[in-house]
């Protein structure tokens, strides 16, 4: 992880209140896994935001990141434009694990802004000629994206909220119908994680956590969720954001 200076490429909105933005970088680009963060500090913003990486360009040394407007430090983000250069930590955090996966099936549950994760993911795995299916749930028809790119590495199935696109439910409505799956990673909130978790209990999972973050490095403990471990907690910034599905407790 290193403090790095980040040039807008591109910026645009993709669905309600959500936008992607592509960065260029030469470190962070080289460096990042799926699962990995962004640690980003905006102008007049003390605390920096933590933004999961959705896309790595190695070869043209581009990062994407897909971020939802809920707050002043979002909204300001929104705000930048092509040319301008954002500060940020990265690659940050432990991202999913390496496993031989090949020839086995794998299912990415994405929820909301917690979607933008398990495409990078999906898209390394499918590299890896892992059979790649996808759940992801959103709200509303308008708050959908990324479905186009999904479809091409993934089965994938979309769910909202009030059924106005694709199923109708939640996510964990589909874990039934996707049939067998030899290990599940999943990403968004965090009942929907707890939901995922209590009802594939006993299957090999990873979950990434989203949380409001201080300092972004492990030194402040405001992001500290309770652990299976001697210590009893763990720091989602530093020793996550991605944990196997039993390592912490929801």
């Amino acid at each position: 992880m290193k403090k790095e200076k980040l040039t807008i490429i591109a910026t645009k909105q993709i669905a309600k209140a959500t936008f992607e933005m592509k960065l260029e970088n030469i470190h962070i680009s080289e460096n990042a896994v799926p699962g990995q963060f962004l640690h980003i500090l905006m102008e007049g913003h003390t605390l920096g935001r933590p933004i999961s990486i959705a896309d790595i360009d190695k070869q043209n040394h581009i990062v994407t990141i897909l971020f939802k407007v809920v707050g002043s430090g979002t909204k300001r983000l929104a705000e930048y434009r092509v040319g301008q250069q954002i500060d940020a930590l990265g690659p940050s955090g432990n991202g999913f694990p390496s496993e031989q996966n090949e020839k086995k099936t794998v299912l990415l549950i994405g929820g909301g802004i917690g979607v933008p994760p398990m495409y990078y993911l999906g898209k390394q795995l499918a590299e890896q000629n892992v059979n790649v299916i996808a759940i992801l749930g959103f709200q509303t028809a308008e708050n959908v994206f990324y479905e186009e790119k999904f479809n091409q590495v993934a089965e994938t199935y979309i769910v909202t909220d009030d059924g106005s696109y694709g199923e109708e439910g939640f996510v964990t409505d589909l874990l039934d119908q996707v049939g067998n799956f030899d290990c599940y990673y999943t990403c968004g909130p965090l009942p929907m994680i707890k939901a995922i978790t209590d009802k594939l209990i006993g299957k090999r999972g990873y979950i990434s956590l989203e949380e409001r973050m201080g300092c972004g490095v492990g030194a402040c403990l405001a992001c500290m969720i309770p652990a299976n471990n001697q210590s009893g907690y763990k720091k989602i910034c530093s020793d996550g954001p991605v944990f196997s599905a039993e390592e912490v407790i929801i």
